[in-house]
């Protein structure tokens, strides 16, 4: 049976390179047999790869705040030297001497004012980190959304292997009849032939429907990067259909738009570009620093020893610099410009964002109710044409049937509960994608 329509939202959701490999730190035995959809979340947000390597990425945005907290104290650094020298004390090279010396001193400098880049530094590090963090909400609300799609079409996969045995036991059984009747001079040889036609088909539409049940049960595996030796079902819930009303367009888009983490994301790239300009403006500002040092030294002189001469040759320094750029080859007016041009760039990517996050929603809107709709479809139309073909095949069963009339109405039978099983799972799908993005979690 088709399944285009839930397959192609499934591929859609699955656009990021969360699908890298098997996770191989977790043993087989500490892996779960059967799986509810809210084991598949919580296993793949404590698991998935990608969002290990986002929150190592949020933690390298930690250790850069520190960093840049660290800019505002001063620095020590310590030096120690020591020489030896070998000379001849007279020409005809009779005697021999070595000359030793060594210097010892520490140092420090402490950054008092550099046209405000160091606080603003800190600023933008603190939202780097909050941009990190959000970037990990952000992947995995597409993991949440990619696990269910894939949860789902397993679950349709299994009612289509139902239905299909349904039909494999039926056109057995309608075969057996089909035989008794030709046995009996009431049906013709192409009767059965037919019917043995038609259980060829119904016995290859269950093999295509099981088939496609391990086809997806891989692409979640994938997405849980389960190793690929480990077997596993999943758990089907009493019911997918989803009875909530459809909440309004507009409730759902100024949620979406204020809460959603990829708009959250957007807003501080703004402001982190902004610090970028004030960074790039301090470059015109003086910068003073101040420095301290202290040390010592000693050589082998005859009349001192090194003690004394470490108390002799003991110094201290300190001071103020001042550094005032006057000219540096464009270099300050280019990375304000460039910086000016980022601050462009953000506010076109959080317009961007919020444009297809808003279109984004409608969809998901118009594809809820849609599927409702069709939903209720299906059902009727399923309603009308069970009755149909169950009068059908009571006929065959006496013997009083026309086989182009019956092929008609299981044809439309069959049709019927392909659209029902499909139209069920696509509303089910659309409804929860789009009460996601009104912060709703997915359940089954």
């Amino acid at each position: 049976m088709s399944q285009l329509t839930i397959k192609s939202l499934l591929f859609l959701f699955l656009g990021f390179s969360c699908i890298q490999g098997f996770a191989q730190d977790t043993t087989t035995k500490d892996i779960p047999v059967i799986w509810d959809l809210a084991t598949c979340l919580d296993y793949a947000k404590q698991n998935n790869i990608q969002l290990k390597t986002l929150r190592l990425t949020t933690e390298s945005a930690k250790q850069d705040e520190l960093q840049s907290k660290s800019a505002l104290l001063p620095n020590l650094s310590g030096s120690a030297s020591q020489s030896f020298n070998h000379y001849n004390l007279n020409t005809n090279g009779s005697t021999n001497a070595i000359n030793y010396s060594g210097a010892y001193g520490l140092a420090s400098s402490w950054t008092l004012y550099k046209g405000g880049y160091l606080k603003t530094d800190i600023k933008q590090k603190d939202l780097a980190v909050q941009s990190a963090n959000f970037t990990v909400l952000s992947t995995e609300n597409d993991i949440t959304l990619a696990i269910t799609q894939a949860y789902l079409s397993i679950l349709l996969d299994k009612e289509s292997i139902v239905y299909n045995q349904d039909l494999v036991k039926t056109s057995t059984a309608q075969l057996g009849q089909t035989q008794h009747l030709f046995e009996v001079g009431t049906a013709a040889k192409k009767d059965v032939a037919q019917f043995q036609a038609q259980l060829a088909g119904d016995h290859y539409n269950l093999i295509t429907a099981q088939n496609a049940e391990r086809q997806d049960k891989i692409t979640l595996k994938q997405l849980l990067q389960l190793p690929a030796t480990h077997d596993f079902d999943i758990i089907k819930p009493d019911t997918v259909i989803s009875d909530q009303s459809i909440p309004a367009l507009q409730t759902v888009q100024q949620y979406a738009l204020q809460n959603r983490p990829e708009i959250k994301n957007a807003e501080l790239g703004v402001r982190i570009a902004a610090l970028d300009v004030d960074k790039a403006k301090s470059g015109y500002l003086p910068t003073l620093t101040l420095g301290a040092g202290v040390g010592t030294s000693y050589a082998n002189d005859p009349t001192y020893n090194a003690f004394k001469q470490f108390d002799n040759n003991f110094y201290q320094q300190g001071g103020l610099t001042l550094s005032v750029p006057i000219f540096t080859n464009r270099i300050n007016k280019t990375n304000v410009a460039k910086a000016k041009i980022q601050a462009i760039q953000s506010d076109l990517a959080l317009e961007n964002t919020k444009t297809t996050l808003a279109l984004t929603t409608e969809k998901a809107y118009i594809t809820a109710q849609n599927s409702q709709s069709q939903l209720v479809s299906a059902i009727e139309q399923l309603k009308y044409n069970t009755e149909v073909y169950r009068i059908a095949t009571q006929e065959l069963k006496i013997g009083v049937f026309n086989i182009v009339s019956f092929y008609q109405q299981r044809n439309l039978y069959v049709q019927a509960m392909q659209s029902y099983i499909q139209a069920k799972y696509n509303a089910a799908l659309a409804a929860r994608i789009y009460a996601f993005y009104l912060g709703t979690p997915i359940k089954l």
